[in-house]
């Protein structure tokens, strides 16, 4: 089966599409032949050695983290799932290998997939919808009525946070490039405010602050309320190792002002998901559909910024 790995860091370049044995599933684990993957922004600085001093470094390394497709065999011990059934699902936290034919992963890993979308505008939402719905609801306990600020509001896991924000009753402000505007108050946004022109300083208080940039921290959660929350998903790319120190040092000081996660979503949480996409509470927002063999367009895309939503690559191309 073919599968995107890398042996060595560095730029998109070092991403290949391998030919590799079909894995085998295990005790209480599901063979997925995969229909798309996203793209994961997360990736990017693992690929590149970024993470080289805190991430085991085995080589080949796989490429990545959630997927859609249909159960192509069962390991003992799986009476949940039936073979030709349409799922989405994570794979283990911190394992990468979805960019692949198939996949084995643990049946907890996976949830049926949404009637209403098909496999391949699915494969937008597992990881962001999961990431966003752990932040506004389990860290920063979103409520109605309550200011949320979205930074980042294009990318993959934003352009949900502004969807799910809404849907939460919240009045929500969305951080975008000029051109995108229009774009994310069409998805939601109450109002929305070009980021190279708007100042920290310039904004008012709100009760939650999602940040999916990374940069300038202190100064964005000075704009928190009194009883205001932050949830930082990103580290800045620049110095990353510094910015998780001083990201968590944040947290630990002021843990209720302050929230981190590495997300990891509970076989419910992922449940949950397949609910809120069937109710139209948050929709998937696909930029570009790549085939594997274009995986470092793909990287070299993300790279270069201004996605909106995710980058998909669609193993039927």
């Amino acid at each position: 089966m073919r599968a995107v790995q890398y042996t060595r860091f560095g730029p998109p370049e070092v991403l290949r599409v391998d030919d590799v044995p079909t894995p085998r599933p295990g005790p209480g684990e599901v063979l997925v032949e995969v229909r798309a993957a996203s793209v994961d922004a997360g990736e990017l600085a693992f690929r590149a050695g970024r993470l080289r001093g805190i991430a085991r470094a085995r080589f080949p390394r796989g490429l990545g983290g959630d997927f859609t497709g249909r159960v192509a065999a069962l390991g003992p011990g799986v009476p949940a799932w039936s073979v030709g059934e349409e799922v989405w699902g994570l794979m283990p936290h911190f394992a990468f290998g979805a960019i692949a034919d198939y996949v084995a992963v643990p049946e907890q890993r996976l949830a049926r997939a949404p009637e209403n979308l098909s496999l391949l505008d699915a494969a937008a939402l597992p990881s962001s919808g999961t990431t966003a719905l752990t932040a506004l609801t389990d860290k920063a306990g979103l409520t109605s009525g309550e200011r949320l600020l979205v930074r980042g509001a294009t990318g993959g896991v934003g352009s949900i946070a502004v969807q799910l924000g809404k849907a939460l009753g919240a009045h929500v402000t969305a951080l975008a490039g000029a051109r995108n505007l229009g774009w994310v108050t069409e998805l939601g946004a109450d109002a929305a405010l070009d980021y190279r022109t708007t100042r920290p300083q310039d904004l008012g208080h709100y009760d939650v602050i999602l940040d999916v940039v990374g940069t300038d921290l202190g100064a964005y959660q000075a704009r928190l309320a009194r009883r205001g929350r932050m949830v930082a998903l990103a580290f800045d790319q620049d110095r990353i190792l510094a910015s998780m120190v001083t990201t968590g040092l944040r947290a630990a000081l002021s843990p209720r002002r302050m929230k981190l996660f590495s997300n990891n979503p509970s076989p419910a949480r992922i449940t949950e998901l397949t609910a809120s996409a069937e109710a139209g509470s948050i929709r998937p927002v696909i930029d570009t559909a790549y085939p594997i063999g274009d995986v470092a367009e793909a990287h070299r895309r993300l790279e270069a910024g201004g996605v909106r939503g995710k980058l998909i690559i669609d193993m039927q191309r």
